[in-house]
C-alpha cells in the first residue's frame, strides 16, 4: 500500500471512530432511514479503506537477443547480377505470370534480391490488390517456424530431443514418442486433420487444446509404430506449438510475436487464431473463395501469415545464423529418414532434397487453395519464394527456375 492509501486510510479511521456519534445523534432519526443511511456511510467507508484491486498481471514476455551474424555472402559481379535477373524474370514471364498467377514471388543469390513481383488480387469482392505487405497463409512452411522455435529452446538448454511426449502431456495415450520424432514426421501419430474432420462438431473451431484433449479422449490409432517409418503428418507441428506454450507459458502466437517475428524485423508476419477470425482473408479456387472451417484455428503446423519479403528476412537469418546456430542448422538439415534409399528426405521441419551434389533445403505448402515455395538452393546460395492465394499447381512448377543457378535440369518433382 502506497504512502498517499495510508493517509487516506488513516482520516477514514478517524471517520469511523466518530461513527458512535454519529450513531447516537441519528436516534432520533426514524429506523428505517437511519439503517438506509448507516449502511451507506459504513458501506463507502470499508469500500475506501480496502487496498487497491490488483492490476492485471503482465503477460509474460520474453527477451531475445539475435545473434550476431557470422557468415558472409560473395558480391555478384554487375555483369553475373545483370544475367540472373533477366533469366529469374524470362522463367517467370514463361511460366508462371500468365497462368492465372494470383500472388508474390522473390528470388534472391548471394544476399541480393534479384526479382520480385506482385500479380492478382487479395479479395475478389473488394477488389483489393496484392501489394509487398500483403500477407499470405504460409500453410506448411509455418513449419520451419515452429521448428526453428523449438530447435532454439533445446539451443537455451530448455527442452531435449529426446523429451517423451508424456513429459508435457501427462495423458497422452500414446507412448514411446519423443520431441525429435515430432519434428521429422517418424512418430506415427495420426493425422488431426482426418479425425478431426470425421468426429468433431464442424460447427466450432477447433483450437490446440480440443485436438490433445480429443486425442486424450477418443485415442485414434496411430498410423504406425513409432520411428518406424517417415509418415508427414500435421498432429505433430500442431503438438509442438502446444509444447512451446508448456515451456514458455506464453501463447504461441505471442511468443512467435515477441521472440521471433519481432526481432527478425518481420514486419508483416503473425500468427492466426480464433480472435482474428473477423479479418479471415478467403483463399480460393478459381473465383470461388473458401470459407473458414472448423479446423482453420489450430496452429504450428499451419497459420502463420507473411510476405516474401519477410520470409526472405527469415532466409537471410537462417543463412546468417542469427536466429539459430549453424551447428543447429546443420542438425536440422540432416536427414532422419534413411530405411529407404532416396533423393527425398526429412531433418527436423525441413524437406532436403539431393541430386548429384545439389541440395535443395525447402518446405513448401498446401491449404484451402494456398500454393507456397520457399526452397532454398545450397550450394548457390539461392532462394526461391512463392505465395499464391489461388490454386494454382504451376507454383510448383516453378523448382525448373533452379536450373538457371544450378546450371542443368532436374525434372524431379519436390513434395507440395
Amino acid at each position: 500500500m502506497s504512502g498517499k492509501d495510508i493517509n487516506v486510510c488513516e482520516r477514514l479511521t478517524i471517520f469511523c471512530e466518530a461513527n458512535s456519534l454519529i450513531f447516537a445523534a441519528l436516534q432520533i432519526m426514524d429506523k428505517a432511514k437511519y439503517f438506509l443511511f448507516f449502511l451507506v456511510l459504513n458501506f463507502s467507508i470499508a469500500s475506501s479503506c480496502q487496498q487497491p484491486s490488483a492490476k492485471q498481471a503482465p503477460k509474460k514476455q520474453e527477451i531475445v537477443v539475435t545473434k550476431t551474424p557470422d557468415f558472409n555472402f560473395a558480391p555478384l559481379s554487375p555483369g553475373d547480377l545483370a544475367y540472373y535477373k533477366n533469366a529469374v524474370a524470362d522463367y517467370y514471364e514463361k511460366h508462371l505470370k500468365h497462368t492465372g498467377f494470383s500472388g508474390s514471388i522473390l528470388v534472391a543469390k548471394n544476399g541480393q534480391i534479384l526479382f520480385e513481383d506482385y500479380q492478382g488480387l487479395i479479395n475478389l469482392r473488394t477488389k483489393e490488390p496484392i501489394t509487398p505487405s500483403t500477407s499470405f497463409h504460409l500453410a506448411s512452411v509455418s513449419k520451419t517456424f515452429t521448428g526453428m522455435a523449438i530447435l532454439r529452446l533445446r539451443e537455451q538448454g530448455r527442452l531435449s530431443l529426446e523429451d517423451p511426449l508424456e513429459k508435457y502431456f501427462p495423458q497422452i495415450p500414446y507412448h514411446g514418442i519423443t520431441v525429435r520424432m515430432l519434428l521429422d514426421h517418424r512418430s506415427g501419430l495420426p493425422n488431426y486433420l482426418n479425425f478431426m474432420d470425421s468426429f468433431w462438431n464442424k460447427k466450432r473451431k477447433a483450437t490446440n487444446e480440443d485436438v490433445l484433449n480429443f486425442m486424450i479422449v477418443h485415442k485414434p490409432r496411430l498410423s504406425n509404430l513409432p520411428d518406424r517409418a517417415f509418415n508427414y503428418c500435421n498432429t505433430n507441428f500442431m503438438l509442438l506449438a502446444l509444447i512451446l506454450e508448456r515451456i514458455t507459458h506464453i501463447p504461441y502466437p505471442q511468443y512467435m510475436q515477441d521472440s521471433v517475428f519481432t526481432p527478425l524485423g518481420l514486419k508483416n508476419t503473425y500468427v492466426f487464431g480464433i480472435k482474428d477470425t473477423a479479418s479471415y482473408r478467403p483463399t480460393y479456387i478459381g473465383n470461388r473463395p473458401y470459407p473458414m472451417d472448423h479446423l482453420d484455428c489450430t496452429y504450428g503446423d499451419k497459420n502463420i501469415y507473411s510476405t516474401v519479403t519477410d520470409l526472405y528476412k527469415w532466409d537471410m537469418a537462417l543463412y546468417q545464423h542469427t536466429f539459430v546456430s549453424k551447428a543447429t542448422l546443420d542438425l536440422a538439415f540432416t536427414p532422419e529418414s534413411n530405411e529407404r534409399r532416396s533423393m527425398h528426405n526429412y531433418g527436423l521441419a525441413w524437406h532436403l532434397y539431393f541430386n548429384n551434389g545439389d541440395t535443395i533445403v525447402y518446405h513448401n505448402g498446401k491449404w484451402h487453395g494456398s500454393n507456397n515455395v520457399f526452397m532454398r538452393l545450397v550450394q548457390d546460395d539461392a532462394t526461391i519464394i512463392i505465395l499464391g492465394n489461388k490454386a494454382n499447381g504451376n507454383i510448383y512448377k516453378m523448382k525448373g527456375m533452379a536450373s538457371i543457378f544450378t546450371g542443368h535440369v532436374d525434372e524431379n518433382k519436390l513434395e507440395e
